[in-house]
């Protein structure tokens, strides 16, 4: 009967969670861009770090989405990996090891709570009308597959302390392709979006876990297209991962997901823009 409570609480907190997320992950008419790994593809920038972070800003994107691995002695990077530098795997280094390599932009990995503060402090980004105006963009947190399923409440443990110490949590989401670090977070952080990737669970079954995300590959989004309506049904919200293809990102617009997370937000934007004006 405890169990039961319990999940009915945290439930309730989700949804609480959903209605106050600052405008960002949230079901929407209009589609919003997530730059993939910040916006890294363009000069003097690199994935995942502090200044694709920046640019992510610069170039109008709605959110920014990294990745975070766990070091042999329990730091928490920001990295795609496994392969960084000449590290094979960074989940297999030391700190000490990782902080080793210099990115091809010069700059270094970032730990997880100095990515954190600079997603926090934000960044002026020039308007249209030649003003300047702060901007947080929401963040958006992957959790990288561990090799040991316990690896996953510790990772999300560590998260829930920094998201917890900076006062962050209305401003970061967490996405997964492990179910398990999906419902660690969900447990963990109350309230918080969670957003599952791997694409093997129905909007159903995801919401019934306490999962309020979805945030599949494109490809099966589109054979799979009457989930986007399930989804928002449930209160739920749709992401779509990793749209470059111009046409493929003006059909996810058109189905009407909440979010595409992509390598090229200016030329989403546009796009979206686009789309909009058609309707």
């Amino acid at each position: 009967m405890k169990n039961i409570y319990a999940k009915a609480l945290r439930m309730s907190l989700v949804i609480v969670a959903l209605l106050s997320f600052a405008g960002s992950i949230m079901a929407q008419s209009k589609t919003k861009v997530v730059a993939h790994r910040g916006h890294w593809d363009t000069e003097g920038s690199y994935e995942n770090t502090i200044t694709a972070l920046k640019m992510a800003h610069e170039v109008g994107a709605d959110a920014c989405e990294f990745d975070i691995n766990m070091t042999t002695d329990g730091v928490l990077v920001v990295c795609h990996g496994p392969q960084v530098g000449t590290i094979a795997n960074i989940q297999h280094a030391s700190y000490a090891d990782v902080m080793g390599v210099t990115l091809p932009n010069g700059e270094k990995v970032p730990t997880l709570e100095q990515f954190l503060k600079a997603g926090k402090k934000g960044y002026k980004v020039k308007q249209k009308d030649g003003s300047t105006k702060l901007v947080k963009l929401p963040l958006v947190l992957e959790i990288k597959p561990h090799e040991r399923l316990d690896q996953a409440a510790e990772i999300v443990s560590k998260v829930a302390f920094l998201l917890k110490k900076m006062k962050m949590l209305d401003q970061v989401s967490i996405i997964s392709f492990s179910y398990e670090a999906c419902l660690e977070a969900a447990k963990q952080i109350p309230g918080i979006m969670v957003q599952y990737l791997t694409g093997d669970k129905t909007p159903y079954e995801l919401k019934n876990d306490g999962i309020m995300g979805m945030d599949y590959h494109h490809s099966l989004t589109l054979v799979n297209a009457e989930w986007i309506e399930q989804a928002h049904e449930l209160g739920m919200v749709v992401n779509v991962w990793t749209v470059d293809n111009p046409e493929m990102i003006a059909t996810m617009a058109q189905l009407g997901v909440d979010y595409i997370t992509t390598n090229k937000p200016a030329l989403a934007k546009e796009i979206i823009e686009q789309v909009e004006a058609k309707k």
